[in-house]
């Protein structure tokens, strides 16, 4: 594994990890992790229950402390270690988590204005109504996300895919920077799994994306750097070939 040279004060990297140690109790889920993405790319985290992915997601997205190390964003411009989930949300950092989360009383429309950014005041709420620019906000997102047809079903009638698509286009509507994805296609059919794969490389046109994947042929249709964690820090890192060849990822994860 090459290691990286880290510098928080000149780094290029949207999103830059140094160092990153969490313990529960006494368990380490992050072990001195550290790994950055770069502007623009999409990465796969791939690695067996318990690696560290989840918690890693956590200490991005402000939902857990680091006991020690540096989280950047934006080339070294925020500390999301002294930032909350909502200063974090705001920077435009969206998760997506494994179980869809929508609004299944609410039309796949009206779940997109909810998502959208809005004047959240008392007053602005109750005299509401969408403008030319949300509208189209809202079309361009249902189009990326293959919903267009279904703008007036309930969510609560979508297929499993489509309520992850559904939720997927809520974190597009708030325009984030970046794009944390957490099992995206656990539970899809095989045609779902796939047009899910074409879906992120869309998005990943204009937005960085982080994926976090149990489901290889999945990863390989991605087609992009994975990065394997093993007990809370980074055990390889390179493309699906060279990961999956790997005789430590082969021995703790993939299995031979």
């Amino acid at each position: 594994m090459t290691t990286v040279e880290f510098n928080a004060e000149t780094t290029s990297a949207l999103l830059y990890l140094d160092g990153i140690s969490v313990s529960f109790d006494g368990f380490k889920a992050l072990n001195e992790l550290s790994f950055v993405v770069e502007p623009g790319e999409m990465r796969a985290i791939i690695g067996p229950n318990g690696a560290g992915k989840t918690t890693m997601m956590d200490v991005i997205t402000g939902k857990t402390r680091p006991d020690a190390g540096d989280v950047f964003f934006e080339q070294g411009k925020y500390d999301l270690s002294t930032l909350d989930e909502t200063e974090i949300a705001t920077l435009g950092i969206g998760r997506k988590f494994q179980k869809p989360t929508v609004f299944e009383m609410h039309t796949v429309e009206d779940n997109l204005q909810l998502a959208l950014r809005n004047d959240r005041s008392v007053k602005a709420t109750l005299f509401w109504s969408s403008t030319p620019e949300q509208e189209s906000r809202i079309d361009e997102v249902l189009e990326t996300v293959r919903l267009k047809h279904l703008r007036s079903r309930v969510a609560g009638s979508l297929s499993h895919g489509q309520k992850q698509w559904l939720e997927i286009a809520m974190l597009l509507a708030q325009d984030p920077k970046l794009l944390l994805v957490d099992e995206p296609v656990a539970g899809m059919t095989d045609v779902e799994t796939m047009q899910t794969a074409e879906l992120l490389r869309e998005i990943n046109k204009t937005k960085t994306v982080v994926v976090v994947e149990h489901d290889m042929a999945f990863v390989r249709e991605l087609g992009v750097k994975v990065t394997c964690l093993h007990e809370g820090s980074v055990l390889a890192e390179g493309s699906i070939d060279q990961v999956s060849t790997n005789d430590r990822v082969v021995e703790v994860y993939l299995g031979r």
